[in-house]
This record gives C-alpha cells, sequence and structure tokens, in this order.
C-alpha cells in the first residue's frame, strides 16, 4: 500500500527539519521545499501540502492560487507567521483547508493534517463513486456544479464513512434513490446489498411481511417461510423509499426495529439482529405529517440522524446544461441516435421552465425531443413546456437575462396554441397586427401540429 505524502515547503531550514520529523513520526513520507517555484515543481504525488506565505521566488499565496486551479490538487494547509485577516480571508478565498499561525500547537496540527487528509481521500472516493454510478446507476439526476449540488456531495462524502441512519427529502423526480445509492457505493459495505422497498407499493400486511418476512402459516396464505427485506439487506444498506406512507400501527413496529437493532419474522418470536444501515426518503413534509398525527415524531428521529435535503431542478436552473449534456448521452446509446447539438435558444427555454416533475421530467421531455428529432440538432420547438413557466418569463431562476428572440418566440407559441391558431386572437392576446403575427411565425419557423 502506498504511503501518505506530505509535501512542506518553508524557506526556514529549521522549521522544515521540525515538521520533517514530526510527519515522519506520525508515519507520512515526506518532501520539502524551500521556494515557491520548488513547490510547484514537486507538488505531484503529494496527498498533502503544509505551506508557508513569506516564500522567496513565488510567494505563498500564488502558489496557493494556482494550485488551487490545478485539477485534483492536494489539500493545502497553510502555516504562516502572518496572523493578519487579509491574508487568512485571502488564503480561505484560494482553497485553503485551514490557516495555522506559528508556532504551532503540535496536537492541534496532527489533527489538521489528518483530517485534511481524511477530506482528501473522501473526496477520491466520491469522485470513484460518480464515476461509476454515472454508468451504473444513472446519476445524471444528481449531476451538476451548483452549490446545492456540491453540499449534496459533501454530505454523502461524510455519512458514507458511518453507518447512521439518513433521510433523504426531496420533491419527485429529483433523485433520492440515486443518492442513498451513491452513499451505500462511498462506504465500506459497497460489496454488500443495497436492498429498496418501496413503502407505497404495498398493502398495509404485504409491507409489514415484506419488510420483515413471516414464517409459514404465520397468516392465510404463507405457505412457506419468506425472508425480509430487513434481512436481505445484510450489512449493507436497506433503503425505504417514500417512508412516510407507512401506516402509523407499522410505524410502531418499525420504530422498535431501529431502537432494539433487532426484528422478528411474522409469526415468529426469534429475534433477528439488524445490521443494515437505514435509509429512508420521503416527498412529505415529516414535520408537518407529526404536527397533524400521521407520522411518529420518535421515528421521525431516529430516521433524521442525518438529513440530505434535495432541491427541485428549478432551484438549480445553472445545472441543466449539464443534465442536458448528461442525459442526452444516455438517451442516445438506449435509443441509438445522435442528436447531440442544443442551439443556445434551447437551453435558455430548457433554463426558464421551472420543471414540476424535476429531473425526470428532463429525461422525459429530452427523450421525447429525440425521438422526434429530424436531425442532429434539438430546435426550441421540439420543447413544448407549458403551464408551468417561470412567473417572470424575461429572466431565468438564475437571474440571467434571456434572450430576446426566445422570449418573443415562446409567447407567440403559447398564444397559437391557447387560441387554436386563431390568428385574429392570438394578435389580441400579443396586441400586435397580424402582418406582424404572420411575419414572426415565418421568421420562427412555427408550425400547427400537424403541419407539415
Amino acid at each position: 500500500m502506498a504511503s501518505t505524502r506530505v509535501l512542506v515547503v518553508d524557506d526556514d531550514r529549521s522549521i522544515r527539519r521540525t515538521l520533517e520529523k514530526l510527519l515522519t513520526d506520525e508515519g507520512y513520507e515526506v518532501a520539502a521545499a524551500a521556494d515557491g517555484r520548488a513547490a510547484l515543481a514537486g507538488v505531484e504525488g503529494a496527498d498533502l501540502v503544509l505551506l508557508d506565505l513569506g516564500l522567496p521566488e513565488i510567494d505563498g499565496l500564488e502558489v496557493l492560487r494556482l494550485l488551487h486551479e490545478q485539477r485534483d490538487a492536494p489539500p493545502v494547509v497553510v502555516l504562516t507567521a502572518r496572523d493578519d485577516m487579509q491574508s487568512t480571508v485571502r488564503a480561505v478565498q484560494l482553497g485553503a483547508y485551514d490557516y495555522l499561525v506559528k508556532p504551532p500547537d503540535v496536537d492541534h496540527l496532527r489533527l489538521v493534517v489528518r483530517r485534511a487528509l481524511e477530506s482528501r481521500e473522501a473526496t477520491r472516493t466520491l469522485k470513484m463513486l460518480v464515476s461509476q454510478v454515472a454508468s451504473d446507476y444513472q446519476v445524471g439526476n444528481i449531476i451538476g456544479k451548483s452549490a446545492h449540488i456540491r453540499e449534496i456531495y459533501k454530505a454523502i462524502g461524510a455519512v458514507s464513512v458511518g453507518r447512521t441512519s439518513v433521510l433523504i427529502s426531496g420533491e419527485s423526480g429529483t433523485g433520492k434513490e440515486l443518492v442513498a445509492k451513491a452513499i451505500h457505493y462511498a462506504s465500506a459495505d459497497r460489496e454488500k446489498p443495497f436492498t429498496a422497498v418501496n413503502c407505497t407499493a404495498f398493502a398495509r400486511d404485504l409491507l409489514e411481511s415484506e419488510l420483515f418476512g413471516h414464517v409459514r402459516g404465520a397468516f392465510t396464505g404463507a405457505v412457506v417461510d419468506k425472508i425480509g427485506r430487513f434481512e436481505l439487506a445484510g450489512a449493507g444498506t436497506l433503503f425505504l423509499d417514500e417512508v412516510a406512507e407507512i401506516p402509523l400501527d407499522l410505524q410502531v413496529k418499525l420504530l422498535r426495529v431501529l431502537q432494539e437493532r433487532s426484528f422478528e419474522r411474522v409469526g415468529d418470536a426469534r429475534p433477528i439482529a439488524l445490521r443494515a444501515r437505514i435509509v429512508a426518503a420521503t416527498h412529505r413534509d415529516l414535520d408537518a405529517m407529526v404536527k397533524a398525527g400521521s407520522f411518529r415524531e420518535d421515528l421521525l428521529y431516529r430516521l433524521k440522524v442525518v438529513e440530505i435535503k434535495i432541491p427541485p431542478l428549478r432551484d438549480r436552473a445553472e445545472d441543466v446544461p449539464i443534465l442536458v449534456e448528461a442525459l442526452l448521452g444516455k438517451i442516445n446509446r438506449e435509443l441509438h441516435k445522435d442528436v447531440r447539438l442544443v442551439p443556445a435558444e434551447t437551453l435558455a427555454l430548457l433554463g426558464a421552465y421551472r420543471w414540476p416533475g424535476n429531473v425526470r421530467e428532463l429525461e422525459n421531455v429530452l427523450t421525447r425531443a429525440v425521438v422526434l428529432a429530424k436531425s442532429e440538432v434539438l430546435e426550441p420547438s421540439l420543447f413544448p413546456l407549458e403551464g408551468d413557466a417561470p412567473a417572470v418569463p424575461a429572466a431565468d431562476t438564475c437571474g440571467a437575462i434571456l434572450p430576446l428572440r426566445v422570449v418573443e418566440r415562446r409567447e407567440i407559441e403559447r398564444a397559437l396554441r391557447a387560441t387554436a391558431w386563431n390568428k385574429r386572437r392570438a394578435c389580441a392576446l400579443l396586441e400586435i397586427s397580424r402582418p406582424t403575427l404572420d411575419r414572426k411565425i415565418d421568421e420562427y419557423g412555427l408550425r400547427k401540429e400537424g403541419q407539415s
């Protein structure tokens, strides 16, 4: 197994030697650099950089900036005599993992180094996970660069190292099961089973048997023993989708399982140890359900040790272009097509729509467009998005102003559809003349459905 390598960058020879000894005693492989140029030359292969700011050749802040721009750069802990606010703020802005002032507390330095390296490993694991799940689990539903998605990635990295219960909340179509799978496959138990059960798919009696299993003769129709999902999950992950739909009396049994970490099959008194991690998901407001008396508060606390909230797509419209690219690749493979060119007008139209069905709806809309496309270009006319346009149609949810042509074309299309292509009434709605409407219809290539 490769050793962990730390690069110490400081122009003071005695400090370099002190840090080298400290880190070597901790079991790390240590390299050293006395100036900024040597630091940049020696950073390849480093898992962590301890960086002074007052360096010859290239200043430490400039080194930090250049490292921050590199892909997959190691975390940097600044260790400097500068204790002013400006240097601290700038270093953090440039991506420093932490900022320590000389002379540091040795125990605290050890702790920071260990945490920075753990962060590095979690990041590597998560990148591998995203790559794997992108092909195996359609991670297009959680692809993105928005602040919301970055926080979700951080949460996945944090909860995957433990066994705490996780509650994933979000609207339908946001990708809750994909996040649950991401947690499982980022964990040390990734080779153990991932077992999912949709709590809306079974009647109350069948759901109890599905979760806990039953023994022969437990009820009418129980002609053989059945292993439940709690047991099938083993030491892996049990995903309870739409957990809010579990009836109250069954909630009591689920609470007891989580408290005692054991369960019994229906009709059997022998306890079976619960080894699986529980990840639950819902699109409902469980706090409101608790107040209404339809969900147990104590069960909510057990399930929501950590909560991951997935934002609706309308709150992260900046991710739409990335999602479109990822989903188009998947759709083209499935349909054996090659429709990949997306004009700016189409992206603007998709970015402005509010997507009540979230990423699932985006995938469905893109699939329809690819099926109907007569070339490799996804023209705006392939997307008849209606009924949930943004409240302010001239701006998308990120505040970016849409091109006038996009807004004009969309509103003309809406008016024509609303009037069943009665041009006189459409002109009245749009407050334009008939010649202007006819000119715009030709300009934008608009056609009534059924016309070629």
